[in-house]
């Protein structure tokens, strides 16, 4: 079974060499790239480069509802998610990893459900699987918790957003961080997130700003890092149950159609 999937975020478009490419279709669409799996050691891992290989899908138009479905078909269980966001605190400045351990959403005009009729509602007071986090700590000694707020973009924040964020005590700020959780969490799907601070949000300092180039390149300096972590994590990581991620759909009737549990 390939239990654990990694989605790779900005300037992440492959993760393993010997891999089997998947092309997986689903009730809602296309994901972002096919499916590759791969090996860590003697477990099987999925890889799904969240924007498309070469960043072809920007954060408000990804596909997100295809692309955890089919890591779904595919026998994921388990998804860990590195991103690259913006702090909100001076302490956590460019190079910082955090797993963070809340989610705020200030997107707008996303999908970010599966359910399209019926009263379904899924828990999701702790956004973040703990027993994935866990593991995360320990394999990169990130900073322990905080609050990532999730932006509808492409664009980036004004220092007055960026000010009102901070002043909310949110630590982070990210565009792709939602609806992925939650929409794991409807296919109970553990998830968890590693992001990688790539620079000072524009509130922070009254004379800098953020700009592409500068998130771009100080992620493609931490790839290596994040590999060796993932690696670690994957090789860690408990097999999936005894969290509660997917405990929410007992005696429930889901009114959208889950991916079946299939081994590549």
């Amino acid at each position: 079974m390939t239990t654990l999937g990694v989605i790779g975020g900005s300037g992440f478009y492959t993760f393993l060499d010997d891999v089997e490419e998947l092309a997986v279709e689903t009730p809602y669409g296309r994901p972002s790239a096919p499916v590759v799996v791969g090996a860590v050691g003697d477990r099987r891992v999925a890889f799904l480069p969240r924007h498309g290989p070469g960043h072809a899908y920007p954060p408000h138009l990804i596909n997100y509802r295809a692309n955890l479905w089919a890591l779904g078909a595919v026998g994921v269980r388990q998804v860990v998610a590195p991103c690259a966001v913006g702090g909100l605190r001076s302490e956590l400045g460019p190079g910082t990893l955090v797993v963070p351990d809340q989610l705020v959403d200030r997107t707008s005009g996303r999908v970010q459900s599966y359910v399209e009729r019926g009263a379904v509602h899924a828990t999701f007071a702790d956004p973040y699987c703990p027993r994935l986090r866990e593991t995360l700590l320990r394999s990169s000694g990130a900073v322990d918790g905080g609050t990532m707020v999730v932006v509808e973009g492409p664009r980036f924040s004004t220092r007055a957003e960026s000010r009102w964020y901070a002043a909310q005590g949110w630590d982070l700020v990210n565009m792709t961080g939602h609806p992925e959780a939650v929409l794991a969490r409807e296919l109970g799907i553990c998830y968890a997130t590693l992001a990688l601070v790539t620079d000072l949000d524009a509130g922070v300092d009254a004379t800098e700003s953020v700009d592409q180039q500068t998130v771009f390149a100080l992620f493609e300096k931490n790839l290596e890092r994040l590999k060796a972590i993932l690696v670690d994590v994957v090789a860690t990581a408990d097999e999936p149950g005894g969290c509660g991620c997917h405990d929410w759909q007992q005696g429930l009737a889901l009114p959208f159609l889950p991916p079946p549990v299939a081994s590549p």
